[in-house]
This record gives structure tokens, sequence and C-alpha cells, in this order.
């Protein structure tokens, strides 16, 4: 007997294989495209599952940016300069930590240790941007004493203890207005740090003066 012969397939199959594998490319391309969304995809399986869960999406909270040495120098001297003459404070910063130096006698009555009405307004200014930074912040106040200071208060002893008393006055002052006590510390060094050894009046007078350090913490990674 003759074999019979395979019967052709019709025409319009081939076109339709065609469009199918043209549909076909077309979603993987969509596909391929397109974002999975983990959260809403978990979100709709368990709807199939014997206990109904929902996931919530998790959202990061960015750590708080810490200001740079840099930024609160700039605050601190917009500050100052409304109270005290450009010669009258000097700020040094680096990248841990902002220096202010409060020279001559704006800070304090010749001799002594109490606050002029202009070192108070001066701190004022300066306790609104200390006030402002983040906890871990510390604040030291050194006080410096020039050998050319005489002492005339009767209850201080020397220089020594003189420095100490301006730079506790100081940080006393700062905690009335606001400024956290468990930030800040103090300490006098009297006459041995001086700035300037030249026997020249003018820089030997500014030898007196307080200094404020404040240790910018950075941010663990």
């Amino acid at each position: 007997m003759k074999r019979e012969e395979c019967k052709k397939a019709p025409v319009w199959l081939t076109s339709f294989s065609d469009l199918m594998s043209l549909l076909l490319t077309f979603f993987i391309l969509i596909y391929a495209m397109s974002s999975l969304d983990v959260a809403e995809l978990e979100k709709f399986i368990s709807y199939f599952q014997p206990e109904r869960k929902f996931y919530i999406r998790k959202t990061s909270i960015v750590p708080p940016i810490n200001p740079t040495p840099k930024e609160v120098a700039l605050k601190i001297k917009r500050r100052i300069r409304k109270v005290l003459p450009p010669w009258a404070f000097q700020i040094v910063v680096t990248s841990d930590f902002v220096k202010l130096r409060l020279f001559d006698k704006i800070l304090f009555e010749d001799g002594s240790y109490r606050l002029t009405e202009k070192a108070k307004r001066t701190l004022i200014e300066i306790s609104e941007v200390l006030k402002k930074l983040p906890e871990n912040t510390q604040i030291r106040v050194e006080g410096h004493v020039s050998k050319i200071v005489e002492v005339k208060d009767p209850y201080i002893r020397d220089r020594w203890e003189l420095s100490v008393r301006r730079a506790t006055e100081v940080v006393r002052f700062l905690q009335s207005l606001g400024v956290d006590p468990k930030r800040m510390s103090a300490a006098g060094f009297g006459d041995t740090r001086p700035l300037y050894t030249w026997r020249q009046p003018i820089l030997l007078e500014r030898n007196n003066r307080v200094e404020i350090y404040i240790a910018i913490s950075r941010p663990k990674e």
C-alpha cells in the first residue's frame, strides 16, 4: 500500500504561531523592564496562605547629620560680630573642634573674675549656638592670665587661681543660659601658656584671654 502523506498545516496557523511568538517576546520585554515590589508581592501571596499576614513596608530613618566645625564657627562668628569688634576675638577651626578666643578686658573687670556687661552679651550670643549642638558635643572653657595682670581680689591668691575662677565664671553663666552643664568643663592655666612671649605690652595683654573649645563628634559609620 502507498503510504499517506502528512497533511500540510493550514496557512493561517503559520501566521498565528508568528503572532504568539511576537506576543511572548513582548511580554518578556515588559517583564524585563519592570521593577518588582517585593513587599507588595509578599502581601499578595499572603492572601493564599492559611494565616492571613500583612507585610508592612520597612522604612529607614536617616540619622541626623552633625554640623561640621566650619559650620559651627561661621554661626558663632555671625553672632559675636553683633557685640564685639574683630580684634576682640579669634576663631580657630580644625577637623575635630572649634576654638574660640576672647581677648583683652572685654570679659572681666581689671584684675577680677567678674563678667562685664559686654561679656554677658557675648556669651548670650554664643549660648544660642551651643544649645543647638548635638548632645554628645563637649565644651571646655580654659582661663589664661597674662603676667602683667595684677590680682586685686583679696580672696584670690595668684594668677593661677584667677584663671580658674574666670573659666568657672564663664561656665556658670553659660549654664544659667541653658547650656547643659554635663557637656561643659573648666580649667585654668595661669600664665603658663602664653600666646605671645615678646615684651610688647599690647601682645602681652592678649595673653589675658578665655578659650572655649567645642569638640564636634563625628557620627559613626
